[in-house]
């Protein structure tokens, strides 16, 4: 079984889904560097392409992953709001949602080439990530199988709650 790691971007999922898979024993894969060792970088692919492109790319790596077993899967902050992703990602995996508030979001975030969805002067970039959050979150706690609320946990902490999810030690 697949553990799979949804929410916004900073909340964690990319550091606690690589502890994870030290303390398991397994492979992590992370969707969006998979996409950036073979298309480039993410800002580019939505300048150049779009983010129609970008999430079918997304699509592509989910059902290459979704084959697999055993793995820890750090997802794209946007790769779950398709359906067809979440559904293959649960054929063999439990999703779990990384859930944060959104000062902690704002506090872990700067605003860097790889995160195209708050790229804009900075003085909005709360006012974004809000309206993400209010469009994703519904989505995400409809999909996960586990929420974890991340939110003043170190990185062992939220790893350790998600393990004793699937009786991992």
């Amino acid at each position: 079984m697949n553990i799979v790691l949804c929410g916004m971007m900073g909340a964690g999922k990319t550091t606690v889904g690589i502890k994870i898979a030290e303390k398991a024993n397994r492979r992590w894969y992370d969707t969006d560097g998979m996409i950036t060792e073979r298309h480039g970088r993410i800002s580019d692919i939505f300048e150049y392409y779009g983010e129609p492109f970008f999430r079918n790319l997304e699509s592509t790596i989910v059902k290459e992953l979704a084959e697999k077993d055993e793995l820890v899967i750090s997802t794209g902050g946007g790769l779950v709001l398709l359906p067809e992703n979440a559904e293959r990602l649960k054929q063999r995996g439990k999703i779990v949602f990384l859930r944060a508030k959104s000062e902690t979001l704002l506090m872990r975030l700067k605003i860097f080439e790889n995160r195209p969805l708050l790229q804009a002067n900075s003085g909005i970039m709360s006012e974004k990530l809000n309206q993400l959050m209010k469009e994703r979150t519904p989505v995400y706690e409809r999909v996960a199988d586990y929420v974890v609320d991340v939110d003043g946990k170190n990185v062992d902490e939220v790893a350790e709650e998600i393990l004793s999810f699937f009786k991992i030690q």
